[in-house]
């Protein structure tokens, strides 16, 4: 494909501003540019002309349709589809979309979750136009729908989705980096700053007739059983090794259907686990980035299809090997333009740069519990702190070179640097590679990777929204304490650097356990966090509490992003979809349990004890000490099963989550020895071998 192919075919269904010149007058394209870029507020004048000029393009589409398309607290995105079609008056129909149509929508609110926010008999919801993210097309197998992302909230104003939280909290972020670039002398009259991210996306493919044979993965998105192979993960030869045909093939459609909507994927590999791969974009602005990780979630499921594959999102679809996260790499641009989170040849020198890499120290050790509540999930509890994923325990890594200026803010002004160095790599013929600020730690739940921090406990299924909202207040609310102690210093007569180095020094001392350079896996440093009293929520249920603390209520509230009933509503929807989830995950393995794996190994049972019996009866003198064995451990299992059944059901009955979580675990112990013993050929399930290896 030469480049004039590729340039047509990204965001060919992408109403991207360079299309709005061609469908608006001059006047429109102006306000609503203002309005995309300065994030103005929209000139309801021009919402006829901008619905039109929209309804004109999606015409020549294929679109029939239009929807809202909007992200509800369930996790995933939602559309309620209307056709542009409406009746002349003189017994026809003409195709019609007006201004008020694009701006607001009124789909039932009814049953999506609140929280409590409002009674399901209060229906009301309401969807408004987020002119910041353009519309896109969604072709569907016949058609084409028009989608335009909204926020989405109460008859009352409150916020029933993930959206309109992160588009509060990227305005309270911006407000108080721009309060502190003044303080540098930076103009930020009519300008603004905004954070941009890249979410590395994980997943696993699977065959589809794999799947399909599996209820757990069809009703969980993981599997509640399953031996681990002889061989998965521990030669590490998948990881960025050559990528197989067929899933080539699907990596390629996948691109193409991505590059159209204007998703800027950039990198595909294999990933750590056998059936594990990664895909991510460049770089955008945060808002945007979240919209099009949510889409690309949803392309990945239908390109997979497509190739007669399966992708799995869940965090741990597989026990025993790697999981899958989403790498959320957070920065910050300032009103100049400049990446805050780029230092110089000199880190230390930039004041910029330090005043963000203390701000980071303070928000994240000041609100740990708070960053672990925001990535608190059913899936994530399966991952966080184990194999390649980071622990529960909030820290940043921040590298050599950083830390060694970070010690010397402690200590006093800063003298000198740690130069990055010369990499040698042993080889004559191959060049000297200059050595970065930092190098990587892969343990590190929030490491300092250059010019940005990749927040890593994002779990492969999220909406990124959650994280990053967190981020952005807790970032806001330090640079607010810092630059309100600097104007106060300032008014009273001191000297700007002097009191900058000052502040920056108390927070250092003050937060300075938050860091750590080393292997976040091991016991040691589970002790020395302890020690140092970082919290260590390892479940769901202990996290959320976070959101309905009174400090967390002080926080949102203060910089309007959520309210104090909003956080109530999402610390209870959020639970009782934790709950509901072991609750569905229970139910299915005991109905695996009971009608698939239970049956076939009495079965089996029954034929090995008449084996022996025919045998012995046949054969006086045979001994058959170690089919017997085999007998028994195949009979203990049953029954080790079938009490681990009954415990499920008495766990649900009582709505006893950690005992249900127990049982299942127990359960889960017996069905696997089970596959051990029993024929390959009379096991009802798919095995790990077979879904990570054959595709």
């Amino acid at each position: 494909m030469d480049a004039m192919d590729c340039s047509k075919l990204y965001a060919e269904d992408v109403f991207t501003i360079k299309t709005m010149r061609n469908f608006l007058s001059a006047k429109a394209n102006l306000s609503l540019m203002d309005t995309i870029i300065k994030r103005t507020n929209l000139d309801p004048a021009i919402a006829d002309e901008v619905a039109d000029a929209m309804k004109t393009w999606a015409l020549s589409k294929g679109a029939t349709h239009f929807t809202h398309w909007f992200q509800p607290l369930t996790g995933a995105t939602a559309e309620k589809h209307d056709a542009f079609i409406g009746p002349d008056r003189e017994g026809g129909c003409i195709m019609q979309f007006s201004g008020k149509e694009l701006i607001q929508g009124e789909p039932d609110a009814s049953s999506f979750p609140s929280g409590g926010l409002r009674a399901t008999f209060e229906a009301r919801g309401y969807t408004a136009w987020d002119p910041t993210s353009p519309a896109f097309i969604k072709r569907g197998p016949k058609g084409s729908t028009l989608c335009i992302p909204t926020v989405f909230c109460s008859y009352s104003g409150e916020a029933l989705d993930e959206k309109a939280p992160l588009l509060r909290s990227m305005e309270a972020l911006s407000k108080q980096v721009c309060r502190l670039a003044r303080h540098f002398g930076i103009e930020t009259t009519g300008k603004r700053a905004y954070v941009t991210m890249g979410p590395e996306q994980e997943y696993f493919l699977i065959d589809k007739r794999f799947y399909e044979s599996r209820l757990d993965l069809l009703q969980t998105g993981r599997t509640l059983f399953g031996r681990q192979p002889a061989k998965h993960q521990q030669m590490e030869d998948h990881y960025f090794s050559a990528i197989k045909p067929r899933i080539l093939a699907f990596m390629e459609d996948l691109d193409r259907q991505l590059w159209q909507l204007g998703i800027p994927a950039k990198t595909r590999h294999n990933e750590v686990c056998p059936a594990q791969f990664e895909i991510a974009p460049v770089f955008e602005e945060l808002s945007l980035a979240v919209d099009h990780n949510m889409l690309t979630m949803e392309v990945l499921r239908n390109v997979a299809e497509e190739h007669g594959l399966v992708c799995l999102l869940h965090e741990k679809p597989f026990a025993g090997v790697n999981g899958s996260g989403k790498h959320n790499n957070w920065s910050v641009v300032g009103p100049h333009g400049r990446n805050w989170l780029t230092p110089g040849d000199d880190p230390h020198e930039n004041a910029e740069f330090l005043t963000m890499i203390c701000a980071l120290m303070k928000a994240i050790d000041a609100h740990a519990t708070l960053l672990r509540a925001s990535v608190a999930s059913a899936g994530n509890d399966h991952r966080l702190g184990a194999n390649e994923a980071p622990p529960a325990i909030m820290s940043i890594f921040l590298g050599d070179q950083l830390t060694d200026v970070i010690e010397q803010i402690e200590k006093g002004t800063p003298k000198s640097s740690k130069k990055g160095g010369i990499i040698k790599i042993g080889v004559t013929s191959l060049p000297l590679l200059p050595r970065d600020a930092t190098d990587r730690n892969r343990t590190s739940p929030f490491a300092f990777t250059g010019n940005k921090f990749e927040f890593r406990a994002v779990g492969s299924s999220h909406n990124c929204s959650a994280a990053n909202t967190l981020l952005n207040t807790i970032v806001a609310d330090a640079l607010d304490e810092i630059c309100t102690e600097l104007e106060a210093a300032v008014a009273a007569g001191k000297e700007f650097n002097t009191t900058l180095q000052s502040i920056l020094q108390k927070i250092v001392k003050k937060h300075k356990r938050i860091l750590f350079n080393g292997d976040n896996y091991t016991d040691e440093w589970k002790a020395e966090a302890a020690k140092r009293g970082l919290p260590n929520l390892t479940s769901t249920p202990e996290a959320l509490k976070s959101f309905i603390a009174p400090q967390t209520i002080k926080l949102f509230e203060k910089h309007g992003v959520l309210s104090r009933r909003e956080l109530e509503s999402r610390y209870k929807t959020f639970l009782e979809a934790y709950e509901t989830i072991i609750i569905v995950e229970a139910n299915c393995a005991n109905t695996i349990a009971k009608t698939m794996i239970i049956p076939v190994a009495i079965k089996y049972q029954n034929e090995l004890a008449a084996y022996i019996t025919s045998v012995e009866k046949t054969l006086a003198k045979t001994n058959s000490k170690e089919s017997k064995k085999l007998l028994k451990d195949i009979s203990e299992q049953v029954e080790a099963a079938l009490k681990a059944s009954r415990a499920i059901e008495a766990g649900v009955e009582k709505g006893n989550i950690e005992k249900i979580l127990k049982t299942m675990s127990d359960l889960r112990s017996t069905v696997d020895t089970l596959e051990d013993l029993l024929p390959k050929d009379q096991w009802p399930l798919a095995s790990y071998a077979e879904m990570m290896f054959i595709m």
